[in-house]
């Protein structure tokens, strides 16, 4: 097996405004759309992004009414944590964990978009933590 590629599918109430949020804020762009579908890329390595709207038939029975809930979208950062923070801070953005250090390594900070989905970046302090 060969993976090309990695897709996080997220069900949402409202596919609009997570697509605002992640093109707006995060640098995403948007790939393809319907009612009810977003597909949401970027040029470097973060994963890509489907929005579908809760309830959508296109997903089967037993999964039409989850929503994405419980999960971190985590992205790693070479460097520029705080100014990261600052910039989405400026943008708006509600940051829902501030910056912060972990005594393994880890520095992070956390955002929620419109619906929901938390996004957590992080930079390690240390090469051996990475």
């Amino acid at each position: 097996m060969t993976i090309t590629a990695s897709t996080v599918s997220l069900t949402v109430e409202d596919v609009a405004a997570s697509r605002t949020f992640f093109t707006e804020h995060l640098g995403y762009r948007e790939q393809a759309a319907a009612d009810g579908f977003a597909s949401l890329t970027r040029d470097d390595a973060a994963v890509d992004i489907v929005l579908l709207r809760r309830g959508i038939d296109v997903l089967p029975p037993e999964q039409r009414d989850q929503r994405a809930r419980g999960l971190i979208l985590a992205f790693t950062l070479d460097a520029g944590l705080e100014a990261e923070e600052k910039r989405l801070r400026s943008e708006g953005v509600d940051i829902t964990m501030p910056l912060r250090e972990e005594p393994w390594g880890e520095r992070l900070f956390q955002v929620t978009d419109p619906n929901g989905v938390v996004v957590q970046f992080v930079e390690w302090t240390a090469a051996d933590h990475a």
